[in-house]
């Protein structure tokens, strides 16, 4: 059975990285028995940190020593196949599924996943669990092999969502940019998620965690929102 905790942000208005969903990674990873075990940490995404920098800024977030980074190890598809529980963190998404696909991972990862290694990751960790990563809003600064993802949660996933234009804004506001998606993938789902937000996975069901409802919007259909503490099949 998957065992998943998918986090939209690393923060959450002024709370600082990583301490509102604190509570919600230690729960889900006492709740899997893995709370003493070591977690394989995936950094790739931090174009801007160093994979070590990485690391310790989640270590000490998390308060957390059994945070170790998979480029501690010489093989890290042996590394993930090892692992008693997987943690993605955010950053790009498309930094992030090049290094899955040149380190051959995401086949890896998910197999770990469906016979029920946790899983758990935030921003851009939580995009790449979706099936692909054409909803993300990062810039496209490499090319990965292909846009196909863990498929650990098998629709598409919006982070960081935002309703409305900013003011002054003279682009698409965010919910323009999803249905145009939609328009050109018509058979696909999309779970916008909001900061502060996540969703807690296991088997087939998902649970809304934190501070908004979560939308799901489906190609001329309309937004549905899912409220914090519903649970929803998929």
């Amino acid at each position: 059975m998957k065992k998943a905790l998918l986090l939209s942000s690393s923060g959450y208005k002024d709370t600082g990285y990583l301490n509102h969903c604190r509570p919600w990674i230690n729960e889900f990873l006492t709740e899997h028995g893995v709370c003493d075990e070591e977690v394989l940490f995936i950094p790739y995404a931090g174009v801007r940190r160093t994979n070590d920098e990485y690391e310790l800024k989640v270590q000490d977030c998390l308060q957390n020593k059994n945070i170790k980074s998979i480029h501690r190890f010489n093989d890290p598809k042996q590394a993930v196949k090892n692992a008693k529980a997987i943690s993605i963190g955010g950053g790009n998404t498309f930094v992030l599924l090049y290094y899955l696909y040149k380190y051959d991972l995401v086949d890896a990862i998910r197999e770990k996943v469906e016979v029920g290694t946790p899983y758990f990751g935030w921003s851009a960790g939580a995009n790449v669990a979706g099936s692909t990563i054409m909803t993300t809003n990062d810039m496209p600064i490499i090319m990965p092999k292909l846009f196909d993802a863990l498929n650990i949660f098998p629709h598409q996933i919006n982070p960081h969502f935002i309703s409305g234009k900013i003011a002054g804004h003279n682009g698409e506001s965010r919910e323009e940019r999803l249905e145009e998606f939609l328009i050109v993938n018509q058979d696909s789902i999309i779970y916008a998620l909001p900061e502060g937000v996540g969703l807690k996975i296991s088997g087939n069901s998902a649970k809304i965690l934190g501070n908004d409802a979560v939308l799901k919007m489906r190609y001329k259909k309309d937004t549905e929102s899912i409220a914090v503490g519903d649970s929803f099949t998929f």
